[in-house]
């Protein structure tokens, strides 16, 4: 998880104090000693930047796995309190007809006991009858049979009308005791069909809550998220302005560095001070050959090449010239503008140009970067470097001093 509110709040409010605080120092600087501390100090400030943008970004970052995880989240709660609300809507159906169920059941049940009452009020008008005509009514009613088997039949006919009496009452409190049992057991039905919704309607309140507060959180985060973008686009205007400021005061100190330099020269009446020693072609051919018998990239060799057609000329500190002189940094950086690429101009910060590789994986063309010093690897273990006043462009062997890093730019 990223850092909290607070924290988060703490680094942006620092770092656009910072902002402020670490302008681009735009102090006149007319010798080379002050334009190169207003590039040391221009830089440093850079460098201080560019580390408050990686903790600024690598929160932000954080901040948007955050908020693509809630919408995830989110997608998942819609789906949830959807599938929730189709089953709420499934038993409100079922209640519908479960009461619908209950209405026949209760309407099959007042005609049963509606038929119930009529059978048992017909049959009391006849018990009523026979009782008030008293037992000689009913024997009367026998002898005057024309015959004893009339008699018999007559007699088996008011039995079975007893009978059915009996019989048609207790169909209808059977078939109304049947209907009262399956109304209570509808009611029953509905009573929990009517609970399942309950605990339904509550989950969907929980989800909608969760819901509710995921909409208010990930508002949050990403009005946060657009802080840290705008914190960041401010911190990149800075940057842009130090840089600017960096290559201005670079080239006017290059131009004082000329400018020293024919000043020199005019003082020794226009002369120019050679190595001791120039090199020999078979000193070039030889680092050639060892350039062709190793492996690496075409570009990469095209560079050591190239580079090793300068062996002895002229060392001369601050100078990028080829042919009149270059320093250790001087010398790669004008190498590699000649072929189209930009590289930095001090040794410092040619060691983190490119890419780091291993000295036992040096191709031709990378660059050997050692304290305060930097050379070309050539292949077979050896450099070409503007190495001393003394020596100027030479050849030494890759370990002539610890080394630092490889980097490599082309291949």
């Amino acid at each position: 998880m990223g850092l909290s509110k607070r924290v988060q709040n703490f680094i942006c409010v620092t770092f656009a104090a910072f902002l402020l605080m670490h302008s681009v120092l735009l102090v006149e600087a007319t010798t080379q000693s002050e334009l190169q501390e207003r590039i040391n100090q221009n830089q440093n400030q850079l460098n201080q930047i560019s580390g408050q943008m990686d903790v600024l970004e690598s929160q932000q970052e954080i901040l948007d796995e955050q908020i693509s995880d809630m919408n995830a989240e989110l997608v998942n709660l819609y789906t949830s309190i959807d599938v929730l609300q189709d089953e709420i809507t499934a038993k409100e159906q079922e209640i519908i007809a479960k009461e619908g169920e209950i209405e026949e059941a209760q309407a099959a049940y007042d005609e049963a006991k509606a038929e119930e009452e009529k059978q048992y009020n017909a049959m009391k008008l006849r018990i009523k009858f026979l009782y008030e005509s008293g037992n000689d009514s009913y024997l009367q009613l026998l002898l005057s049979s024309e015959s004893l088997g009339a008699a018999l039949d007559r007699s088996e006919y008011i039995e079975a009308i007893y009978a059915y009496d009996r019989k048609m009452l207790t169909n209808f409190q059977t078939i109304k005791a049947q209907v009262a049992a399956m109304k209570v057991t509808l009611e029953e039905e509905k009573t929990t069909l009517e609970a399942d919704k309950a605990v339904i309607e509550e989950e969907k309140k929980e989800l909608v809550g969760q819901q509710d507060y995921l909409n208010s959180v990930l508002a949050q985060k990403k009005a946060e998220s657009a802080n840290y973008e705008a914190e960041i686009a401010s911190a990149r205007e800075q940057a842009k302005a130090f840089k600017a400021q960096i290559a201005a005061d670079n080239k006017a100190l290059e131009q004082l560095k000329e400018e020293e330099r024919k000043r020199l020269l005019a003082q020794q009446g226009g002369t120019t001070k050679v190595a001791s020693n120039p090199a020999s072609a078979e000193t070039v051919a030889a680092a050639q050959a060892i350039i062709s018998s190793s492996g690496g990239s075409a570009d990469g060799k095209n560079i050591a090449s190239y580079a090793c057609q300068f062996i002895g000329n002229p060392y001369v500190p601050g100078g990028t010239s080829l042919t009149n002189g270059a320093d250790c940094s001087g010398f790669i950086f004008r190498v590699y503008a000649d072929h189209g690429y930009k590289v930095p101009r001090t040794s410092y910060a040619l060691r983190d140009v490119g890419t780091a590789v291993d000295l036992g994986s040096a191709q031709p063309g990378d660059i050997v970067c050692y304290e305060g010093h930097v050379a070309m690897y050539i292949g077979g273990g050896k450099i070409v470097h503007a190495s001393t006043q003394k020596t100027g462009i030479k050849v030494s062997n890759v370990n002539y001093r610890p080394v630092l890093t490889v980097r490599r730019i082309v291949g």
